[in-house]
């Protein structure tokens, strides 16, 4: 088995695979790339068994074969290099010989038949999606995604698909995302939870990217194809909570402010706030925003005025401003509108403008209680 390709491009794909394979393997054959060769074409794989990643490359060759190559040692190796063609060659006494312009390194190599075989999918059905906006839909989200192995449903991304449009939905019982698409359709209504380390990896591969990218999915798995590059993940097991049930439906008070100003506003009032509630105090009346917050542990306490645009009753509410600050960052616009009820019951932060047409985000953010 013998191959010839350039140092950078074997790289540039190597990397985005490398991301799929964990620092600790149960099994040590996970700890290598998979390298399947047929003629000219070169089918890279990573895996963690959740999930599975490979990419095609142009080689030149008239061989076939499949290895399993050291992921760490080959990335480390490769990293050095500057531009050049390497030369691949299994040798017999089970190493693969990588040649240079200027030397020569050798590799001890594992038989490709150990390597896990990906999922094959069955009875699937399938959407195709812009790169940019799943790559969008998953960044307006994944950040609002839990971290509790007890609520695994909770630890990853919804995803809904039907006729009309794309909903992706994520929470952690304290802030809640939603994002929409009516510009983008399914053939058939689906749902499904996607884990966060297929999302992120997908993430940092699409973003900016117009290819098109198909998904298949059934019940316990999911494909995105795009390119050269397959995406193979186990979903979540388990029902969704009903997140459409959280969402104020009446929420009278509406409060309007440039978004800007009212997450630099957040951010240093909360730097006074109590070290273990984050809880920072607004309180609105007439056409004037009062955010302070306080840590009577270490008599801190800080307090600003900012002007706003408000219709309806005077009140206070309390919310952690964490969690308020990375809702205020994700959010690209120059206004936002933050819509209440009362002050136990959930906030709608939703951007005033900068989406485009048939794109809505509304993020829910729960309220702390204030101890007045």
């Amino acid at each position: 088995m013998k191959f010839i390709v350039s140092s950078t491009y074997l790289l540039k794909q190597l990397q985005v695979l490398g991301g799929v394979i964990n620092n600790s393997n149960t099994l040590p054959i996970l700890d290598n790339f998979l390298f399947e060769l047929n003629n000219t074409e070169l089918i890279i794989s990573a895996s963690d068994l959740e999930t599975t990643m490979s990419a095609k490359l142009e080689v030149e060759s008239d061989n076939s074969g499949s290895i399993a190559v050291p992921a760490r040692l080959l990335l480390d190796t490769l990293k050095t290099f500057p531009e050049q063609p390497l030369t691949f060659v299994v040798e017999d006494n089970n190493t693969i010989e990588i040649s240079s312009n200027h030397g020569k390194y050798a590799l001890a190599y594992a038989d490709g038949n150990e390597f896990p075989k990906a999922v094959a999918l069955e009875d699937a059905s399938t959407t195709t999606i812009t790169g940019d906006i799943l790559a969008t839909a998953i960044n307006k989200t994944i950040f609002a995604a839990g971290n509790d192995d007890l609520r695994p449903v909770m630890s990853g991304v919804f995803f809904q698909f039907s006729t009309e449009g794309l909903t992706f939905v994520a929470t952690d019982a304290h802030k809640l995302v939603k994002y929409s698409r009516e510009d983008v359709s399914a053939n058939e209504v689906a749902e499904f939870i996607m884990p966060k380390k297929p999302l992120n990896l997908l993430k940092g591969i699409l973003a900016a990217s117009d290819d098109d990218v198909t998904i298949e999915y059934n019940d316990s798995n999911a494909k995105f194809s795009f390119e050269n590059v397959e995406l193979i993940c186990r979903l979540i097991d388990g029902k969704y909570p009903n997140y459409e049930a959280v969402i104020p439906k009446e929420n009278p008070n509406k409060l309007t402010i440039d978004r800007t100003q009212f997450l630099n506003s957040v951010r240093r009032v909360s730097i006074f706030s109590n070290k273990t509630t984050h809880q920072i105090r607004l309180k609105i009346a007439g056409a004037e925003l009062n955010i302070s917050a306080e840590d009577i542990d270490y008599s801190n306490k800080a307090e600003e005025r900012l002007t706003c645009d408000y219709q309806g009753d005077d009140m206070q509410i309390g919310f952690n401003s964490r969690f308020l600050t990375e809702m205020l960052n994700n959010l690209t616009s120059d206004d936002v509108q933050l819509e209440m009820s009362l002050p136990n019951r959930a906030g709608i932060l939703t951007p005033v403008d900068g989406l485009d047409e048939g794109e809505q985000v509304t993020m829910l953010v729960m309220p702390v209680m204030l101890n007045n």
